[in-house]
Order: C-alpha cells, then structure tokens, then sequence
C-alpha cells in the first residue's frame, strides 16, 4: 500500500511571537509546499505521532506509548478544542497487532490532545484536523524516565508493518522537537504548586492555563533578544539528526539517549521521538522512501530549531 509522512516542528508560539518578516515568508512558502505534499497525496488514513505538554497526560499515570480509540483536543493556545475525527475500529485492530508484535502500548478511549497532536493538521487543512480519518499514538517526550529510543523505533515499526498490508493509503505525522528547551518544569526541581499541575488535570484552571501560556509567549520574546535562560537551539545537532531520518536506515536512531539528548539539544529534544516512530513506520511498509522536502531553520522567537520533512 501507498505511504507517506509528514515530519515537522510545531510550537505553540507559532502564530504569537512573528519571527522576522523574512523568516515567516520563508515558513508560509514551506506550509503552502507540504498542503500541497498532503493534499497532492490524498490520504485515506493519518496517524499522528504526538507528545504531550502535561494537557491530557501526567504523572499521575504516564505511559510511555498510547494510542487513542478516541479523542478530543484540549484548546490550549487556542487549538482544536472539539471531537477528534478518529476511526476506532482501525485503532483498536492497531493496538491488539502492536501488543502482538511485543511492543507494550497503552490505550485510551478518552484521549484528551493538545497542540502537539493537531498543529500540523491544522496548518494543512485550513484549521480543521477532522478532515480524514485519524489515529493519534501519544509518544512520551516530556516526562522522565524515558523508554530507550530503539523501543521507539520498534514501536513505530510495529505499527508501520500493521499498515504495510493496508488497502489504505496513510500518511504518519510526527509533530515536534528538535532541539529546545522551554520553561517546563520538571518534577525534580518543581515547587509544590507546579508539581500539582505535573500530577494530574485537577489543578488546572482557566486562570492558570492563561499564566502558564502567557510565560511560555514572554519566555519566547526573551529568548529571542538573548535574555532567557534556557539552553540555546543546537542546530547541528538538529542537522545531524534530520541527515539519520533521510538515510533510510532506522537502527541509526538506536545511539540516542536521554542524557546526551538532554545536554545538547534541551529538556524538549525528546519530541523527536515522534519522528523516530514515523520513519520506522514509514520504513516498515517501504525501506526505499524518498525525502522530498528538507527545511531547517533556528526560529528563537518559537523555542525551536524548526524542522519540516516529507517522505513516501
């Protein structure tokens, strides 16, 4: 069966902190290419590889892999904040084949999704991520410990090989990293109130969404005058590892590990997981795919060395 991906950065200051004019002309010519990538190819089926922001999971209970049966998105930064357009029946096919491929995933019939779900299909599809079936896989990207990333790999590859004998054409999304590191706490170093929002949803409160928003958009205009103390984008470490997704072969991710990651490439660099699943699952239904847009830009006013690739 037919197969594509979309690999690409989101950050929830994209349409909040305007990089210079250059720059966005640069990004909306890069958008129009990968609506046209997505639109061109027509896809019966997405699967959208995404990390949390401690929105629909945290520690409370945090498992490492999740596929949602259902879903609905959260609205922060005013995202998607409605019923997610997913087909459960191919989900729940789809977790019962993983199991059985010896990877442990979990599952959700309640899946609650933020912008690091619905982003990129908000950007193909003219604000609407309901427009083709989905299946959104939650891959931990934030919250320690971290399974090792040849899991991942495995991960996506058990699900790629689920969709090799597809009568359906699919398009894998991984949404997020590269390298970053925004002000989000981590439990060791949280205060208590902080740690109350990392635990679980009761803490959550519209007031406290909004401070917690509005600190991330002030970090990001520091960051991008040189006043925020957060780690600095790593762009070679960004190009290094986009050149691992190009190369067509997987076990090339299997080197990465959590501390290096987190020393170089920042606190977020995790989100790149994503991207591992979709290229091993792109890979498992056709290990000759074709890169065919590569963009790659440091964007300090998102936090983000932003990344954008499309494959089939």
């Amino acid at each position: 069966m037919p197969a594509a991906l979309l690999a690409m950065s989101h950050s929830p200051l994209l349409h909040r902190n305007p990089p210079a004019e250059e720059v966005q002309a640069e990004l909306d010519q890069k958008f129009a290419e990968i609506k046209k990538f997505v639109h061109d190819y027509d896809p019966d089926q997405i699967v959208v590889f995404w990390p949390d922001h401690f929105n629909g999971f945290f520690y409370e209970l945090m498992p490492p892999f999740c596929i949602g049966f259902e879903a609905f998105g959260t609205g922060d930064y005013d995202s998607f904040d409605s019923d997610l357009n997913v087909d459960t029946a191919t989900a729940e096919a789809l977790a019962q084949y993983v199991l059985e491929q010896d990877v442990d995933i979990a599952i959700s019939r309640k899946m609650e999704v933020d912008h690091g779900a619905v982003q990129p299909l908000e950007i193909v599809y003219d604000g609407n991520p309901n427009v083709k079936p989905l299946i959104p896989i939650y891959t931990n990207g934030v919250a320690r410990p971290f399974t090792p990333v040849s899991r991942v790999r495995a991960m996506g590859a058990a699900v790629g090989s689920y969709f090799r004998n597809s009568d359906k054409k699919v398009l894998f999304v991984a949404s997020g990293g590269l390298s970053h590191d925004p002000p989000l706490p981590r439990w060791d170093d949280a205060t208590p109130e902080q740690r109350a929002m990392l635990l679980n949803r009761d803490s959550r409160t519209p007031e406290s969404r909004a401070l917690r928003e509005s600190r991330v958009i002030e970090t990001g205009k520091k960051f991008a005058r040189g006043e925020a103390d957060i780690m600095d984008i790593a762009p070679e470490w960004d190009k290094q590892f986009m050149a691992d997704c190009k190369s067509g072969d997987p076990s090339r991710f299997d080197s990465y590990n959590y501390k290096d990651m987190e020393a170089v490439a920042g606190h977020s660099s995790h989100e790149v997981r994503t991207w591992v699943a979709a290229f091993s699952a792109l890979h498992a239904v056709n290990p000759n795919y074709q890169v065919d847009l590569e963009y790659y830009r440091p964007i300090p006013e998102f936090i983000a060395g932003f990344g954008i690739m499309t494959a089939q």
